[in-house]
């Protein structure tokens, strides 16, 4: 009799096992975004102090802008060498597109994903934010979406916030004084800033500065003088530039810039050496020859620089120097082509010498593109 219980048992037993599912553990599915892309572009990146490099970008829908599109997140653990599965970090809602994200780290160690989401429809444009208190975590964990709220029926920004010398943290903000029914403000856009002295919890916006039809994407740079230093992406063939003597409350009226632009974003920061650093187009035919150059005089001007990729449609760069002294640029090419999400390393000795001299010099690395969509949504 107990073999024949044991039997039984067994038999039953075996039986409930087959009318149990089985237990997947594939990869889970990829989010349709992702997997669907058929343009992507506008990165954005940042570094921690223990050396994870986060990444930005967007995509969704046939182009850009289109209510579809949608803003995605990756980093890498080691050296930007490779990255991960890029994340979808806000999706659009009721006709409101998410687009122009930037990574950027506060002094508190925060890492804060800045983005914005526009409405044609019911006129309503504004800078959303989500903050990651442990950016070098197993599982980085961002908070959930808020609004930034600079008081104005249209805003956005493009670039990451500067941190002045009396602490106040500066947001340079594209903006418009009334209701705007399309995706951009045209002719109406302004610049200014918004400026918080509360690390992040409230912001003022300030300025209003006047620039050529389609002038957007500013960014500001503090300098040596204590003057702040407004750049604006602009048509006419040069950035326009205003000059602020109160910490952003006020600015100069806008003018015409010495540096040559094709009308397209570009990236200015204050190096550790305290040189600045500009990687902009340079010599360029349309938007190409994206150029690292130094300068030593404050912006007066700058030297030839580091030729970082001199294709056609290579745009958006941003990027951060390290702890280290190294400086990664993140750009893309071709957005509904090949897609291309790029990054280039190097030091600032190799953009004086205009030539890899530190060994450190890595160009046109690539992190996701479109071709790699079909095997596996990188």
């Amino acid at each position: 009799m107990p073999e024949f219980h044991f039997a039984a048992r067994l038999a039953l037993a075996t039986m409930l096992l087959l009318l149990v599912p089985a237990v997947s553990h594939a990869e889970p599915d990829v989010h349709p975004v992702l997997a669907n892309r058929t343009w992507q572009g506008i990165p954005g990146l940042e570094c921690t102090p223990n050396g994870r490099v986060f990444v930005s970008w967007f995509t969704g829908g046939p182009k850009e802008p289109s209510p579809e599109n949608t803003v995605l997140l990756c980093y890498s653990d080691d050296g930007g060498q490779t990255f991960n599965t890029p994340r979808v970090m806000a999706e659009p809602e009721n006709g409101t597109r998410c687009f122009d994200p930037t990574v950027w780290i506060d002094p508190n160690g925060r890492l804060w994903y800045i983005f914005n989401r526009g409405n044609r429809e019911t006129a309503q444009h504004d800078v959303w934010a989500r903050i990651c208190d442990e950016p070098d975590a197993e599982v980085p964990a961002f908070g959930a979406e808020f609004r930034i709220d600079l008081d104005c029926p249209y805003a956005f920004r493009m670039n990451k916030p500067t941190v002045l010398s009396t602490g106040e943290w500066l947001l340079p903000v594209t903006h418009a004084s009334e209701p705007i029914s399309t995706w951009f403000a045209g002719a109406k856009q302004l610049q200014g800033v918004g400026v918080s002295t509360d690390e992040g919890r409230t912001w003022s916006l300030h300025g209003a500065v006047e620039a050529p039809n389609w002038a957007l994407e500013c960014m500001i740079t503090e300098l040596t003088d204590g003057r702040l230093w407004l750049l604006t992406r602009a048509g006419g063939g040069y950035l326009w530039e205003s000059h602020s003597t109160d910490k952003g409350r006020t600015w100069t009226p806008g003018r015409a810039s010495r540096i040559a632009s094709p009308g397209s974003r570009f990236f200015i920061r204050r190096l550790r050496s305290g040189n600045l650093l500009l990687v902009n187009h340079y010599r360029f035919k349309g938007r190409s020859h994206l150029t690292a150059q130094l300068s030593t005089d404050d912006g007066a001007t700058w030297n030839e620089g580091l030729l970082l990729d001199e294709r056609s449609g290579v745009s958006y760069p941003d990027g951060v120097e390290d702890k280290d002294g190294l400086i990664r640029i993140t750009y893309d090419r071709d957005r509904s082509g090949a897609g291309e999400i790029l990054l280039a390393t190097f030091r600032e000795e190799d953009v004086v010498a205009g030539r890899d001299v530190s060994g450190s010099v890595v160009l046109r690395q690539v992190i996701s593109d479109l071709r790699s969509v079909k095997s596996g949504a990188k």
